[in-house]
Parts: C-alpha cells; structure tokens; sequence
C-alpha cells in the first residue's frame, strides 16, 4: 500500500490535466461499476448536498483526486432525473478559501423558494496544524457555485475540535431553520450540537445540544446526522464513532437510526425503541436523505459503499469508493422498510447466463421456503469458496462471511456478520455490480452491503434445494466521462 505525504494528500488540483492518468488508470479497472456512482478518479467517500431541484436529483461526493487517500477534499458533483442514470457534472465544491483551506467537509442542500444552497464545513487548519472547523454556505446556479463571503458560524471552544456535516431542516409550526451538527464533547461523548435562525443565511444562533434519553454516553462522535419526518414520525440517522457495538465485530464506525419524536423546544428526541443498524453489511456508512423530497411518506437515501479507516484492494489502482443505489425509505411501525427505488427496474435485461452463474451487473430475486438455507455467491466452478449466506431457522439468523474469496481484506475488522431476524426468512433481493453486493431482505425490513472484489474464477452460485432464484441482467446507468 502506497504511502502518502502529508503534501501529497493535501496538494491542490489545479487542473484536469494533472489527473488524466489517474482516471484512464481508474477507469480501465475491472472492478469499475456499471450502475453505482463512483470517483471519476481517486477516493469517494461520504454524500454530500443530496437533494431534489427543479426536477433534477443532485448529489455531491467527498472527493480525493489524486488516489485512493482520505486528503484535500472537494465535492464531486452529479445529477439525475431518475436516481438511476447519473452524469458526471464536474467540481461542485473546491477548497479554496481560507476558511475551507484544507478541505469542504460532508454536508447537506437546502432549498430555498428557486434557490438551491449547500452547508459543508470548511475544514481550516493553521500553520500548526490546528483545525477549526466552521459551518459554510454556497449558494448553487447554473453558472456554478458562489460561495458566502464569510462562514455562518465557527466551532463552540466548549466542544472537542470535532464539530461537522451540517444537517439544515426547517421547522414550518415554529418558522424557524435549525442546522444541526455532528460532534464530540470534550469529554468524548458523540452528540449532535443544534443551531437554529429566523433567516436561512444569517442570524444562527446556539440552541443548545441534543438531548435523546438513554444516548447520552453512546459513541465518541457522531458524524452525519440526518433527520427527516416520515409519514408522521421522526427519524433519526446518523453514525456513531470510537466505539465497537454489539454484533459488528471490530469496527469502530456505524450508521444507525432512531425512530420517535423531535421537540423543537426542549432540543429533545425521544426513541420509541433502541437503535436499529440502518444496514448489516461490512461497508455502509454517512447515510444521507434528500432534502426536498416533497413526499411525506417517504425519504430518498444515498450512502456510501465503505468504512472511515479501511482499506480496499482498488487501492493498488489508485482507486477506492462507491455510492449505494439510491433507496426509498418507508416507515413499517417503528421500522425503516428501504426498497430501491422503481426506475431502477429500467435496467433489468433477460439473462442469457446458464444456472449457476453470475454476471458482472445483475439482479437476483431470491424465494425462501421453510428451514435452513444457502445461498453462496462468487464461488468457483467447483462450487466452492465465495461469498456465502447461510440461514438458521432455529435462530432466525443470517450469517454472511466473505472469507472465503480470493481477495480477503480488512480481515482484523470483520469477515463474518450475522443478521438476526425478527421472523422467517422468506425473501431476498439482491443488486451484484462489479464490486458490491446489496442485498434487501424479507421486502426490505433489513439490508447488507458490502464491496467484493472477485476474480475470473470466481463467476459461479449455488443454494440450497429449498431455495429458488431469478435472475435479470442490468444495463449500465453511469458513464466514466472525464468530467472535471
């Protein structure tokens, strides 16, 4: 694994030349997905700006140009019109400011009557090397990006350096905008810090933290919060830091939910049960719903295919990072249901490959009947080895385990997961690109996600006798187009 300097990692680009090798590098990878969104070069890692304008989809990426590194980042930009079809627009979001000097950290869009605006944080830091972390605007036109002047607020002194990611929602019973922030307290408690205002770009004041009995000492940040209201309830998404919770192995990174009630006045969200995993699977972090959906019954939701910390094998390509497809989000009870979204269905071609055997881009539809089962994926002809999925129905529990493909990595975190279940296993559907697998389970109630990087060899699938498959082939949706 290539070593990076601190230079190296916080060069500025200055022009689309410096990475053409770099993305005919990436691009020529076999492991490049045809239907998931990923870096026109180098690293992607959190959603950013996710929102629905003037009848586009507009969704920004954390962006590394220059390789398979967590260094200077940008926001990455690309539209749709169906969440399935994406096209590469270029920068969205480029640090060159002081106050973002060393990177636009994640953050959400809003929008404003015609008006479309972006909150990041300007991730600043001095001759030291100190960081201050401020909350930023830029307002988006179709000529491009005009950054505010000035930040909206700068970081509490009473709260750890760590204070971002933005989450700006309005409040149409109080007329009044809330931001709210992920953030570590200085005795490493993860919170979220609330700022609210009368006016969207100025005027934000201090509210106060968040308070949600029974969470007061969970985690040592929480990065990406995201709220939203759907069909009645709150629901709360975001991703707690520095801490190992039950069932997920080693890693130190999650992305959780919460479902209750958010009181504006006493900063106050009260659960109606403990938390949920918002996926099982061994990358899925940053989670991100849009803004201005204009459905209250549902959340649009974008997340990315990876983990803060872990390494991947198209690393040696100089390239690392995907984005989920893009899920509809529904309350059953106190459950978030997640489906992808129906246009994705547009994709979907006859296969033509014989039983047994996958295709690089391809939709399984998966019928369980009672007892034990097995589902293995990316095995070899022998049927052995892959990625497998087996069944207890004894313990209603899933258990996946990658460790058994050729190309094993971030082994010390996690090879094997269980998903346990509330009730029988009755059905899967699962979304196979180049180098992820997505699977939604019993019609969506639970999900696992996760990169794979399988061979030439390892192109087959088995199952059990009391397991049924169909299987379509997808067209691609995004295109590698140089887009700077």
């Amino acid at each position: 694994m290539k070593e990076w300097s601190r230079e190296e990692r916080y060069r500025i680009l200055k022009s689309k030349e410096e990475i053409v090798d770099v993305h005919k590098r990436n691009a020529a990878s076999v492991y490049r997905q045809s239907y998931h969104i990923q870096p026109v070069s180098g690293l992607s890692s959190d959603p950013n700006g996710f929102i629905y304008h003037k009848g586009i989809w507009h969704l920004f990426y954390q962006w590394t140009p220059w390789g398979a590194v967590h260094g200077l980042k940008y926001w990455y930009h690309v539209t749709s019109t169906d969440l399935v079809h994406w096209k590469n627009e270029g920068i969205g979001l480029a640090p060159d400011c002081d106050y973002d000097n060393k990177g636009c950290h994640s953050g959400s869009g809003f929008a404003y009557g015609d008006d479309m605006y972006l909150f990041y944080t300007g991730n600043h830091r001095d001759e030291n090397w100190v960081r201050t972390p401020y909350t930023c605007v830029a307002q988006y036109t179709p000529e491009g990006l005009k950054k505010m002047p000035s930040p909206l607020f700068g970081p509490r002194d009473d709260y750890a350096e760590h204070q971002r990611d933005p989450k700006v929602v309005y409040v149409k019973e109080k007329d009044m905008y809330f931001i709210f922030i992920g953030a570590m307290s200085e005795d490493k408690r993860g919170t979220t810090l609330i700022y609210k205002s009368s006016s969207l770009l100025e005027g934000w004041s201090f509210a106060g933290e968040l308070k949600v009995p029974g969470y007061e000492y969970f985690g040592g940040m929480w990065e990406c919060p995201c709220i939203a209201n759907i069909d009645g309830k709150d629901v709360f998404v975001f991703s707690p830091q520095y801490t190992t919770l039950e069932g997920r192995g080693n890693s130190t990174n999650h992305n959780v939910y919460l479902v209750g009630k958010m009181d504006y006045d006493t900063l106050t969200f009260t659960p109606e049960t403990d938390y949920r995993y918002l996926d099982y699977g061994f990358d899925f972090y940053a989670a991100q719903m849009a803004a201005n959906v204009n459905d209250d019954k549902k959340a649009i939701m974008i997340t990315w295919i990876g983990l803060p910390d872990n390494h991947y094998p198209t690393e040696e390509e100089d390239y690392e990072g995907s984005m989920t497809i893009a899920r509809e989000l529904r309350l059953k009870g106190n459950r978030i249901v997640q489906s992808p979204v129906k246009a994705i269905e547009q994709l979907r071609e006859e296969c033509d490959e014989e039983e047994g055997k996958l295709s690089k881009a391809m939709e399984m539809l998966v019928d369980f009947n009672e007892g034990d089962a097995s589902l293995h994926l990316f095995t070899k002809e022998n049927g052995e080895g892959g990625f497998t999925i087996d069944y207890n129905a004894k313990t209603k529990t899933i258990t996946v385990d990658k460790s058994h493909m050729d190309k094993r990595f971030n082994e010390h975190v996690f090879e094997t997961l269980d998903v346990p279940l509330d009730e029988d296993l009755k059905n899967m559907r699962i979304f196979i690109d180049s180098s992820s697998v997505e699977i939604f389970i019993n019609d969506g109630l639970y999900t696992f996600t996760a990169h794979v990087y399988p061979t030439e060899k390892e192109c087959g699938y088995t199952h059990s006798d009391n397991v049924s498959v169909s299987r379509y082939k997808l067209k691609a949706s995004v295109k590698d187009d140089f887009v700077v």
